[in-house]
């Protein structure tokens, strides 16, 4: 269809001059601005590529980025919003998700080949979405300035010319080079990649805005483009969940407080959400421990998700992390693993097809009695339920390959609405594990697991209630720093 053609969807595709830029919580922030002026709108980035991913309501997977777009667009996750989501693993490159079901796996080069075949099926998410929306907001993926990935592309340039997209990129100023970075991609574009480029956002900008006002000119002598905002750094940006791995690295704990958990940080690590209403505790501490560093003395010792269980086992191994956490049992500490972290509990993990790479099993770390053999389907579901310790309600999903028994099954660790017991624990109670995610955004649980830790510990955090204050401010932030008409202006003029 012809550019203005006023039956399609007003659409505005955000693309960045590099990873980590802020693509994700920038559209965030202007799908609840946007919602919150009564428009219904719809958040979509054709390929993602993260091991935080969300169930939808539609029973599929998506990147959780995408998720938390779609609650500030106040919309159920559909897995239109993400048709293309990459999980990384170890050896077998990624998992690839289609319009949210898992269709194989594929290296680097194989799934470049592939690209053109999900093309169709990109665009048929997208038409779907525009049909039910009055705007619909696009995320790029890393920077279209990845020439040696252009050709096939899916994710930047090559989707915003398949559905005629308007396009404004964003600089983040934090990490340095914003000015280079934003002429720099303007200049590796082609000529009609250019045409696309409707101007610009400075995002994370420390200090006094007015300083970056010498540099509009020159960047509209090199590119014609305009300056769209300036977005001044958000410190409160980092209570949202992390789009990918890269989030972690803005992750401080907080030294002073009295229940110190440690978590460490595996190359595979996934679906670390898990962790954010742990960190909007005041009195909780959640410290990542990089590789090379021991696992500190603390209250509890918690074993997250992970895309490759055998092989972040062994690099556990490697760091001498399992000496650690044997330590810690000795001493009577807690320890909690989440997913591949319950897997990795147990006595051993075994993988007979090689869905991870080669064939073969491993021991685990034998703090459960149980043992896990991986299978080719994936378990994937929202789920409900009490956790039978504590009696508090639960809710959360399933979002793992394999199946766990052995004898401390018989302690179960949650009791789920409609799909039985799940989990396990020791006879003392102090290690347990289970497959479900999200667990600690329940309020009443997490109160009643962070009093366990420390007696007489006491919570009035909110976690839903922090999340949407956090969206709506955010929200304002941007909208107060952006020309947030003139957006709306470019994604109706498409």
């Amino acid at each position: 269809m012809p550019a203005g053609d006023r039956n399609r969807t007003p659409a505005l595709m955000l693309q960045g001059t590099g990873s980590d830029v802020g693509k994700s919580l920038l559209l965030t922030a202007l799908a609840r601005h946007y919602a919150r002026r009564g428009l219904a709108v719809r958040p979509f980035k054709p390929q993602n590529m993260s091991n935080n991913a969300a169930v939808t309501e539609d029973g599929g997977e998506i990147g959780r980025a995408q998720a938390l777009q779609a609650r500030a667009a106040g919309v159920p996750a559909s897995v239109d919003m993400n048709p293309i989501l990459l999980k990384p693993e170890g050896e077998n490159g990624a998992q690839v998700v289609v319009q949210g079901k898992m269709e194989g796996r594929a290296n680097a080069r194989a799934y470049h080949a592939m690209k053109p075949s999900l093309l169709p099926r990109v665009l048929e998410s997208f038409e779907r979405l525009s049909a039910e929306a009055d705007l619909v907001l696009i995320e790029g993926a890393g920077s279209p300035a990845e020439i040696n990935l252009r050709a096939g592309d899916i994710a930047n340039m090559g989707f915003a010319e398949a559905a005629d997209l308007p396009v404004v990129l964003v600089g983040d100023i934090d990490r340095g080079g914003v000015i280079a970075s934003l002429v720099g991609t303007w200049r590796l574009l082609e000529p009609k990649e250019r045409a696309r480029l409707k101007g610009y956002l400075i995002n994370k900008f420390r200090g006094d805005v007015s300083l970056f006002d010498p540099a509009f000119a020159p960047i509209k002598a090199e590119t014609g483009l305009d300056c769209l905002g300036v977005v001044p750094h958000f410190a409160e940006a980092s209570l949202l969940p992390a789009e990918d791995a890269l989030g972690l690295d803005h992750i401080a704990a907080n030294g002073h407080a009295p229940i110190r958990i440690v978590v460490p940080r595996l190359p595979r690590i996934a679906n670390f959400d898990d962790l954010d209403p742990l960190r909007a505790e005041p009195d909780v501490a959640v410290e990542l421990v990089s590789p090379g560093k021991a696992l500190p003395v603390a209250d509890l010792v918690l074993l997250p998700g992970s895309k490759a269980t055998l092989s972040d086992l062994a690099f556990l191994r490697e760091q001498g992390w399992d000496i650690d956490i044997l330590a810690h049992r000795r001493r009577g500490g807690r320890i909690l693993g989440l997913c591949a972290g319950y897997q990795m509990l147990g006595r051993e993990v075994a993988d007979p097809q090689g869905i991870e790479g080669r064939s073969g099993s491993v021991r685990g770390l034998g703090l459960l009695d149980v043992a896990t053999e991986l299978t080719p389907s994936k378990t994937l579901r929202k789920v409900a339920g009490t956790h039978l310790a504590t009696g508090a309600p639960v809710h959360g999903y399933e979002m793992h390959i394999g199946r766990t028994d052995g004898p401390d099954r018989s302690r179960a660790s949650l009791l789920l609405m409609g799909q039985g017991e799940d989990g396990a624990r020791s006879a003392d109670g102090l290690v347990e594990g289970c497959y479900v995610h999200g667990l600690f955004a329940a309020d009443a649980f997490r109160r009643r697991f962070l009093a366990e830790l420390r007696p007489g510990h006491t919570s009035t955090v909110a976690y839903d209630q922090v999340v949407e204050g956090v969206l709506d401010r955010w929200s304002d932030h941007v909208a107060a720093a952006v020309d947030a008409d003139r957006l709306l202006e470019i994604a109706r003029a498409r």
